[in-house]
Parts: structure tokens; C-alpha cells; sequence
């Protein structure tokens, strides 16, 4: 179960991250093989009491975040803490952090530091800021980064911003920062040199909203209002029995569609095939198809679409999520046996590697759960390691 298979097996990486935009990322790192081990106050990652949990610190939340990883218990305060993680560190290709870096500078472990211990290793810093702004020193949380980003006006409006009700931000920061730390290793691998990474969360999620939110300020001065109607407008469609998202998006799509319904006269009065004229109509074209959805069943619009080859989706509860139908076949959702927590259900990795797959290796940790297997390899004798558990430096599972 512990072989890697991923493309990065053999990778090192040291995890001193917390909560979800760090978590995830070091996660993704480890399906794709890499060997993490995640460095955790005595008390744990906060994440851990968040959300439902059969046993105490081990919230369905956070094993979500927290599988093929091995969990380290430290003191990072302690002088011996600190001995340890500069051993670990002398050995990692990554180390990811999302502790703020005026105060792991505090401990000895900002870039510089680590750099001189180790500077073949990637140095990976999940932060809420850009360090050369002025909000620099702030703390910040999924809600902070979807307000200052304009994400939640784009959303709602200028006047009535809304959160997405989701930790898009987090996790969104959390994929561009797998991918930054996997080009570094590249970069290392032709260069022979590490290299710090930083992955702001406020910048990261501006430039991913502005893509089709700038609109008309996508040029200066100004050609027209910002947003993107189309997607401004887009709702579930209710139909006879239940909802369903249908989106002809193409000029032939909407012909088929319209002309399928029995509505043709619709081609010429929304002028569906020119995409300017169309973007100009759309609310009248979303009214008239709110209209005819309720004249079919789910079912019936399902088989209807897929015969003209018009996208739609039928709404998928959360609740059943495991058992929609595609996501089923492909086994998306697996119940998994935890040594401790009993079965479990997990997304499985969704990336595919034809000659390197990931795969998930090793259950989310109890806290300090290898502590003890961890220092070993790292070269302290069971003397040591029992000198610093008594001393509690290190934490072990009780």
C-alpha cells in the first residue's frame, strides 16, 4: 500500500502547512508519490477538530486534506524542535509552508536560513499576500481573499457582494501551488539549483476571476461594464419533475435545440447564430427556454439533448454525490478501510498518469502518528527520540 507508483516518487517533502490551501496542495503532491511528512504542533493542525469526527482530531475535513502523508508531532519553539527540522530539512527536495514568513524567519527557518542548510530544496511559501505589498504581515482566510479579489462582487453585485459557499479560494491556491512546486523541481532538475515559490492567495484569485470578469475593462479605457453576462445569468432550469442545466452554446446548437422543440421561428427572432447578436439576446432566449423546460420530464430532456448533442447535466445532490452515475463508474468516490476511523469515502485522485499512476498509499495520520519512524530514519537513536517525547519536544499518539 505504501509503494509510490506516482511521476513523484522519490520526491521528499516537508509539510508545515495547516488548515486547507497548504494541506491540499502537499496532498495532491503525495497521490502523485511524493513522500510527505507533515510537521504538526503538539496540538495538531486545526483542521483536525473542524467539521464531524468519529474520534477527536481526525474530522472528516481533514483526512480529506490528508492522506499520503506521515505526521510528525514537534515543537518548533523548542531549541532540540528546531535541530530536528533542520536534519529533516537538510534532506527534503520541498518544503511547503503556509506558517507566516516574518514569523518562521522568527524561528530560523525563513528562505535564507533553509536555503544555507539545503540549496537544492524547492521552498514553497502558501501565502494570504504578496510579500512586497503593504498587506504583507495580514492573515487571511478563504472569506478575506473572496472579498478583497472582487471574487464575491463578481458573484453577487457591487452593491450586494456574495461568498461563494465554498473555500474556492483555498483550494483553488492550493492547485496552482502543486503545480508552481512541481515546475520548480523541473527547473531544479536542468539547473541543479532550489528556489523559493510563493503563491499568493489574493493575486492568484484576482487574476483567475478577471479572466472573463474584467469584461469591458479588459481594455483601457473602458469599452463597456465589467462581468461576464452570460455566466451572470445562468440559473437552473426547472423542468416537469425536477431541474437540469441545459446549455446549447454553439450557433448549431441552438438550432437544433429550437428547432427540436418545435419552436424554429425562435432561430431568426433571438438570431441564435450570430454569437454578438445572441450574447445581446440572452436573457429573452434564457426566458423562452425556462418556458419549454417545463413541458418535459428530467428524463426526457436527458434523452432528448443527447440525441441533438446539446450539453446538460441533470442536478446532482451532494448528499448522493457517490452515486452519480458517471462519477460511479469511474469510481470516483471509494469507501476506504482507516486503521482507526473505520470505512471512510474519498475522492480518489483525479489525475491520470499512464505510466505513473497516483493512487492513494497511506490514511490520513493520527496526529504523531510516525513521529517515532520519522526520527529514525532522520538519525536520532531510540534514546533520543524517548528523551524528547518525555520532554514533550515530540508528540506521539497516546
Amino acid at each position: 500500500m505504501n509503494q509510490s507508483t506516482g511521476p513523484l516518487a522519490g520526491i521528499q517533502v516537508l509539510d508545515l502547512t495547516s488548515v486547507l490551501f497548504g494541506p491540499y496542495a502537499a496532498q495532491t503532491l503525495g497521490d502523485w508519490g511524493a513522500e510527505v511528512i507533515k510537521v504538526e504542533p503538539l496540538t495538531g493542525d486545526t483542521w483536525r477538530y473542524a467539521g464531524q469526527f468519529r474520534t477527536r482530531g481526525m474530522s472528516g475535513q481533514f483526512m480529506a486534506t490528508n492522506r499520503n502523508k506521515r505526521s510528525l508531532a514537534l515543537d518548533l519553539k523548542h531549541p532540540d524542535g528546531k535541530a530536528v527540522l533542520q536534519r529533516l530539512i537538510a534532506k527534503a527536495d520541498v518544503l511547503v509552508t503556509n506558517i507566516r514568513p516574518a514569523a518562521l524567519a522568527r524561528l530560523g527557518f525563513g528562505y535564507e536560513d533553509c536555503q544555507q542548510l539545503n540549496p537544492r530544496m524547492v521552498y514553497a511559501a502558501a501565502t494570504g499576500f504578496g510579500q512586497d505589498g503593504p498587506w504583507a504581515a495580514r492573515p487571511a482566510f478563504d472569506e478575506i481573499i473572496q472579498a478583497s479579489s472582487g471574487f464575491a462582487s463578481s458573484m453577487g453585485t457591487d452593491e450586494e457582494p456574495v461568498f461563494v459557499p465554498s473555500l474556492v479560494g483555498d483550494k483553488i491556491c492550493g492547485l496552482v501551488l502543486t503545480a508552481a512546486i512541481s515546475a520548480a523541481l523541473v527547473h531544479r532538475e536542468r539547473s541543479g539549483r532550489g528556489q523559493m515559490v510563493e503563491i499568493p492567495m489574493l493575486e492568484t484569485i484576482a487574476a483567475f476571476n478577471s479572466i472573463e470578469m474584467l469584461g469591458g475593462h479588459a481594455f483601457v479605457p473602458p469599452i463597456g461594464p465589467a462581468g461576464y453576462k452570460r455566466v451572470k445569468e445562468r440559473r437552473p432550469i426547472r423542468t416537469k419533475d425536477g431541474w437540469l442545466t441545459m446549455l446549447p452554446y454553439s450557433g448549431d446548437n441552438w438550432c437544433s435545440f429550437f428547432e427540436t422543440v418545435g419552436h424554429p421561428e425562435c432561430i431568426e427572432d433571438f438570431a441564435v447564430r450570430d454569437p454578438v447578436a445572441r450574447a445581446q439576446n440572452i436573457d429573452r432566449i434564457y426566458q423562452k427556454m425556462a418556458e419549454i423546460a417545463l413541458t418535459r420530464t428530467t428524463a426526457e430532456w436527458e434523452a432528448l439533448l443527447l440525441r441533438i448533442d446539446v450539453p446538460h447535466a441533470a442536478f446532482a445532490k451532494v448528499t448522493e454525490i457517490a452515486e452519480q452515475p458517471h462519477l460511479k463508474a469511474v469510481g470516483m468516490f471509494p469507501t476506504l478501510d482507516h486503521p482507526t476511523e473505520g470505512e471512510i469515502r474519498q475522492a480518489r485522485p483525479s489525475a491520470r498518469f499512464s505510466e505513473s499512476p497516483a493512487a492513494i498509499r497511506r490514511m490520513p495520520p493520527r496526529l504523531g502518528e510516525h513521529s517515532q519512524a520519522v526520527l529514525q530514519e532522520a538519525g536520532l537513536s531510540d534514546e533520543d527520540i524517548a528523551s524528547l517525547v518525555e520532554r514533550k519536544v515530540v508528540g506521539i499518539p497516546a
